[in-house]
């Protein structure tokens, strides 16, 4: 009497679409067996793709194999696709198996592989399900090609984006917050250099980024966030970029200057983010009065609550507290607010350096115009010296993808200055508002902003004297507005009131002088307008 092993395979598509359930191969494997007088050793049950032999449960059966020599006479399987669907594996499987003193036998597939002939009709079952896998990969992998030419994305949805599925069954990702606002936030935050990547990942956390550090890098080069499918290289068409139908994240202008930035085509001098508390805004930004270091602070505990201080180091005992000269600043920081009367002077203004900006930018666009045309020009020329047999396909086909990439660059630009002309009037409002309450906005700002504010008004170290902040110089645009707030609050007889104690090198200047130097640093803008966007 035979001995036999029961082999029973299946796959989810399988059980879907054949109908081949574990129960039912059992079934008729075990009715084969009583039929033919075998006895079943054992029977095996696996759930995994039979492309190779790399299953859990067939290594398993062969190391048992190994260990039992002549325990079983046949390995029994309901077709031959349930032992393999790769014909190259599947031969040296059956190879390895009689070395093993085991015959492979499919019930519904008999053969006698000691006829020589019957190794033609095996080649046969073999190939008919390795030709069919194939079929259905090329035809999953054609409609992928096809998904992405419509501008779909395939796969997982990158961080910022989620899978969804349209009344039709279409497939296509949309934003989700608030990891979208984190991801923009990143992107907007590199291509101003301030920070490394590193840093702008570690600030990304804060706000609510999930991924790791390698998926961080991973996003900030995708550019699924402009809008755009990447459709790679297949057959005899080369990899392009498509506009996908999915809404983006940030423009494309914004990030191929990211992408600038990554490269280091755009060099930026990165400065290192000062950690400081809620109640040292001042930290850096100070030196000692004493020995002229870097002030820097720290809080001490007191009986009933922590007291920070602004303090030296080194030896040097100089040793202020906060609150005094955070105060203090405050009140100095309201001399650089605009008089309310004077709002629709600086709206007149700026509107007409918007104006000039404007005609710089028409300037811009002619240009980046001019390129395009020439890139264009370029292409037709190409494919001019192909169609005369002057050079290689493959040297078209590269130069063609280097043009094509540098034409969708300019157009992002392009892109990028039509959209300063939107919105106007609403940002000059706000922002004449916000400068408006600038010391309220800058007590309620968190730590970061205040620091913002700080170093885009005082471009030079602060220092104490006789207990009063002063400073050698201040932004340009700022101090055009100490200017024209002084000259306005003069008295009858000609004096001026009482100066700022916070120094500024600067001639005084009429009314009318300081409106037009007021014109000159709006050309250049206030260097730290960011803050009120």
């Amino acid at each position: 009497m035979k001995i036999a092993d029961l082999y029973i395979r299946v796959s989810t598509d399988e059980q879907a679409e054949k109908g081949y359930s574990q129960r039912n191969q059992e079934e008729l494997l075990r009715k084969y067996c009583e039929a033919n007088n075998i006895t079943i050793r054992r029977v095996m049950f696996e759930d995994h793709s039979a492309k190779t032999f790399i299953r859990p449960e067939w290594k398993a059966y062969l190391s048992d194999l190994r260990k039992n020599r002549g325990k079983a006479d046949l390995v029994l399987f309901l077709k031959w696709d349930r032992f393999s669907r790769n014909a190259g594996d599947a031969y040296q499987m059956i190879s390895t198996l009689r070395r093993l003193g085991v015959e492979p036998q499919a019930i519904d597939q008999p053969l006698d592989l000691s006829i020589p002939e019957n190794k033609m009709m095996l080649a046969f079952y073999l190939t008919g399900p390795e030709v069919e896998n194939d079929r259905r990969a090329l035809n999953v992998i054609d409609g992928m090609m096809k998904a992405r030419k419509e501008g779909r994305y395939m796969g997982l949805a990158p961080i910022g984006y989620i899978n969804r599925a349209d009344e039709k069954g279409k497939k296509y990702i949309a934003i989700n917050e608030p990891q979208a606002s984190a991801v923009r936030w990143s992107f907007e935050e590199l291509v101003k250099g301030v920070y490394n990547t590193e840093q702008v990942y570690k600030m990304a956390r804060e706000k609510g980024f999930t991924g790791t550090k390698s998926l961080f890098w991973f996003a900030i080069r995708n550019p699924v966030y402009c809008g755009k499918i990447f459709v790679p290289k297949y057959r005899n068409e080369p990899s392009t970029f498509v506009q996908g139908v999915h809404d983006p994240l940030i423009t494309e202008d914004l990030f191929y200057r990211v992408q600038d930035v990554l490269d280091g085509r755009k060099r930026n001098q990165y400065r290192l983010k000062v950690v400081s508390n809620s109640t040292l805004p001042l930290r850096g930004f100070l030196t000692c009065p004493t020995c002229g270091k870097i002030l820097t602070g720290s809080a001490s505990k007191g009986h009933t609550k922590h007291y920070s201080y602004y303090h030296c180091s080194l030896g040097c005992k100089f040793r202020q507290r906060a609150d005094d000269l955070n105060q203090q600043f405050i009140y100095e920081l309201r001399k650089y607010m605009p008089r309310p009367e004077l709002a629709e002077l600086y709206k007149v203004v700026l509107k007409q350096t918007w104006s000039s900006q404007n005609d710089h930018l028409v300037n811009e666009k002619r240009q980046l115009q001019k390129q395009m045309t020439e890139l264009e020009n370029k292409l037709i020329y190409i494919r001019e010296l192909l169609s005369s047999k002057l050079i290689q396909p493959d040297d078209y086909l590269e130069m063609k993808s280097d043009y094509k990439t540098k034409v969708e660059k300019l157009k992002a630009r392009l892109s990028g200055l039509s959209d300063n002309d939107l919105n106007f009037k609403e940002l000059l409002n706000k922002g004449i508002s916000n400068l408006l309450r600038l010391d309220k906005i800058y007590e309620n700002a968190d730590i970061d902003k205040k620091r913002e504010v700080i170093s885009s008004i005082f471009p030079e170290k602060l220092y104490i004297e006789n207990n009063v902040l002063r400073t050698f110089r201040v932004n340009e645009a700022v101090n055009y507005i100490y200017l024209i707030n002084n000259n306005l609050r003069e008295n009858k007889k000609g004096q001026a009131e009482e100066n700022s104690d916070l120094s500024c090198q600067v001639i005084p200047a009429g009314f009318e002088p300081a409106t037009h130097r007021l014109e000159i640093c709006c050309s250049i803008q206030l260097s730290y307008g960011t803050f009120f966007k």
